[in-house]
């Protein structure tokens, strides 16, 4: 096969990858819970690098051990049936010194060409000794108190799901759904990703009825930017309000988060005042003060 084509169908595997992510509202380089570990070889114990660190931890596995359907073969398992193996990508580059392998045009070798090989999750996997998968230390993050008053005392709390490998919130059941608080980097992590579900909960229409929460709308739209700009202003707003914002999530990352949502709207002048002030009428609705507000949309 033609160098060239493998090594751009490799780009586009990656990209295709990403891209589907994307499009489902996940930020794979982005995620503050860490109880499933950095991704390695379970056989080799060589930690994945570059981006297949986040094309592997993105996957939601409740421990990040992968290998191949050799090193399995090799340990006498086998993949469970209907189970789907993963990529890892990795640069392999032309011998040295080899008449084949030196540009003729310039004299300089040949650059490296990327390849890759699959791999499979040790979830996916039967038959492998128990004693070769890792116990994975949890952190002892303990509740804080502030936080958990503005939970308990927001109207109409939605049900708080506790674990699995994933955030979110659920519009059409009307649910949280959150990873164990040992498993996130440390308690602040916890409670800032948990208040920003909680924004988004917020939107259901038995509490405000926003329309960017009650309308189907898929990333990258208007209506889903300003719902995650909403979000994260909101989040930030409960953080101050629980004297957790100094210590994590400071407002610059979450800005980061959706600068690739705001760089189409810049130039809208409305779209900022208009998730802030949504923002803060959430916030209100949490807080359960008296007087909510109703915002007019953008048009």
């Amino acid at each position: 096969m033609n160098q060239t084509i493998v090594k751009r169908d490799v780009y586009q595997i990656v990209t295709d990858h990403i891209i589907e992510l994307l499009e489902q509202g996940t930020i794979p380089w982005q995620q503050s819970w860490t109880k499933a570990g950095m991704p390695q070889n379970l056989v080799s114990k060589k930690p994945y690098r570059g981006i297949n660190v986040f094309l592997l931890s993105s996957l939601n596995y409740t421990h990040n051990f992968f290998l191949t359907k050799k090193q399995l073969s090799n340990l006498e398992g086998k993949v469970k049936e209907g189970e789907k193996s993963h990529f890892v990508v990795f640069w392999k580059w032309p011998e040295k010194n080899t008449q084949e392998n030196i540009e003729e045009e310039n004299g300089r070798r040949k650059p490296p060409i990327l390849r890759y090989y699959t791999v499979y999750n040790v979830s996916q996997c039967e038959g492998i000794p128990e004693e070769m998968i890792p116990t994975l230390p949890t952190n002892q993050n303990d509740p804080i108190e502030t936080c958990e008053s503005i939970i308990d005392h927001m109207p109409l709390l939605p049900e708080i799901k506790r674990g699995g490998n994933h955030a979110f919130y659920h519009p059409v059941h009307d649910y949280i759904q959150m990873p164990e608080i040992e498993a996130f980097i440390d308690s602040e992590h916890f409670y800032s990703v948990l208040f920003h579900e909680l924004i988004h909960s917020t939107g259901h229409d038995s509490r405000l009825c926003r329309k960017e929460i009650i309308e189907t709308n898929t990333y990258g739209t208007v209506p889903y930017s300003i719902e995650e700009l909403t979000a994260e202003i909101g989040a930030c707003y409960l953080t101050s309000l629980s004297g957790i914002v100094s210590l994590h999530r400071p407002f610059e990352n979450s800005i980061a988060y959706i600068q690739g949502w705001l760089k189409k709207l810049k130039n809208d002048r409305k779209f900022i005042v208009y998730a802030s002030s949504q923002a803060q009428r959430a916030v209100d609705f949490i807080m359960n003060y008296s007087e909510v507000t109703k915002i007019e949309s953008v048009e």
